[in-house]
């Protein structure tokens, strides 16, 4: 009994001790998100160091993003139509042939660029037709009522991953060149295929018969009938495009903050900081039963903090707002993700799931973008300002038009889902 309201507040373990099934893929996915960073790192390294060129840098993200954005809906509805696990392994196979490939020109000593670009966007496009059929497995593997603390434990190894893994990536590099990160990568599959050679078989209950076209549009139809899971992807964009305001730091950091890159790499670590610790703190999560409630006080919560960080003038009032934003947004995709895993039926589960991935990949993107031509018309105090406000009164305009989203209760127990 004295444990409770340690329970309460601390993240929910269960799904490690009761699933050996998750336990496996938890412990391999999150080998795979520190040498996927450290991949990331080594790839953007290399690309800087043969070019000198910011815009070949960027370019990197522009092959990444865009097979994300185009493909990630048809990759939710080859999940509803055959084996997920199947699809995943066949999936990681080819991420494990591109991640070899990757470091078999690193230990050559390739100074190509088109080889690095195209590498990166066939990763991307793997992991478009592979991740939303991943992300349908925690509803598979645990009962309802640790659904969300699955998902709240996929999310600390995310934010575990993004902090640690370029700082290894760095450390690594230093020591043995960027062919060490690029062969980390490649060994730490074993770990990943090992758990998902030792799932289940995991066919659709009741997708669809045909991949494609037709059956996207079929989903689409379906969370256009479902008005809380439209409500979910529209507060996840207000949130995103209107308030995401990364692209502003470097100009508020010699504005406000003194303009030294350690200063910078301050502020672009906050937000990480406060998500890891949000995800670590995630426990109420599962025992939320007004979970589109929660999700809109999360949005708010970002956007509050967004709009004071662009009033700050010190740093060390900018940096914890920024740290409290970060912990908002985290807690906001474990409920988002949370919703949309046990308010869909398994039949379209892939595909509402391909719609995140795709809502989840573009709307920062979108968001930085708006941030800095916002920026570059006012300044990017007012830019930040404004969009913090603007995502605020946009999660109290939905929660308004959407009432379906606040009403919605979360199953108890072993409901079905």
């Amino acid at each position: 009994m004295p444990d409770r309201p340690r329970r309460r507040l601390v993240l929910d373990t269960r799904p490690l001790r009761h699933s050996a099934d998750f336990r496996r893929l938890w412990t391999g996915s999150s080998l795979s998100v520190i040498s996927g960073q450290m991949t990331g790192f080594a790839v953007t390294l290399q690309v800087y160091q043969t070019t000198h060129s910011n815009l070949a840098v960027g370019a990197v993200g522009l092959a990444s993003a865009l097979p994300l954005i185009l493909l990630g809906l048809f990759g939710g509805s080859f999940a509803d139509a055959i084996d997920r696990r199947r699809l995943v392994v066949v999936t990681n196979w080819g991420s494990l042939l591109v991640s070899s490939l990757l470091a078999a020109q690193a230990f050559l000593g390739l100074r190509l660029l088109w080889p690095l670009y195209t590498l990166v966007a066939v990763q991307s496009l793997l992991g478009a037709v592979g991740a939303p059929a991943r992300r349908t497995f925690v509803p598979r593997l645990l009962a309802a009522d640790q659904v969300a603390a699955g998902i709240a434990l996929n999310q600390l190894s995310f934010q575990v991953g993004m902090m640690t893994g370029p700082a290894l990536a760095g450390v690594m590099t230093a020591a043995g060149g960027l062919r060490t990160c690029y062969l980390a990568d490649v060994v730490s599959f074993a770990g990943t295929m090992y758990a998902l050679a030792r799932l289940p078989p995991m066919p659709p209950q009741g997708g669809t018969d045909r991949p494609g076209l037709a059956a996207v549009a079929e989903g689409l139809r379906f969370i256009r009938r479902r008005p809380v899971l439209a409500g979910v992807f529209l507060a996840d964009l207000d949130a995103m495009v209107l308030g995401m305001p990364f692209a502003l730091f470097p100009a508020l950091n010699a504005a406000h903050f003194g303009g030294t890159p350690q200063t910078l790499g301050l502020l672009i670590a906050a937000p990480g900081v406060g998500g890891l610790i949000g995800s670590a703190f995630s426990g109420p999560v599962g025992q939320t039963s007004r979970p589109g409630r929660a999700l809109l006080a999360c949005v708010m919560v970002w956007g509050t903090a967004i709009a004071a960080f662009g009033l700050a003038r010190t740093l060390w009032l900018g940096l914890p707002l920024l740290a409290a934003a970060g912990a908002a947004d985290t807690i906001s995709v474990i409920f988002r993700a949370t919703l949309v895993q046990v308010a869909t039926p398994d039949g379209f589960r892939g595909r509402v799931t391909g719609v995140d991935f795709v809502v989840g990949a573009s709307g920062p993107q979108l968001g930085n973008f708006r941030a800095g031509a916002v920026g570059s018309l006012t300044s990017p105090a007012v830019s930040a300002v404004g969009g913090g406000l603007a995502s605020l009164l946009g999660a109290g305009v939905l929660a308004l038009a959407v009432p379906a989203l606040t009403r919605y209760r979360a199953p108890v127990g072993d409901e079905p889902r």
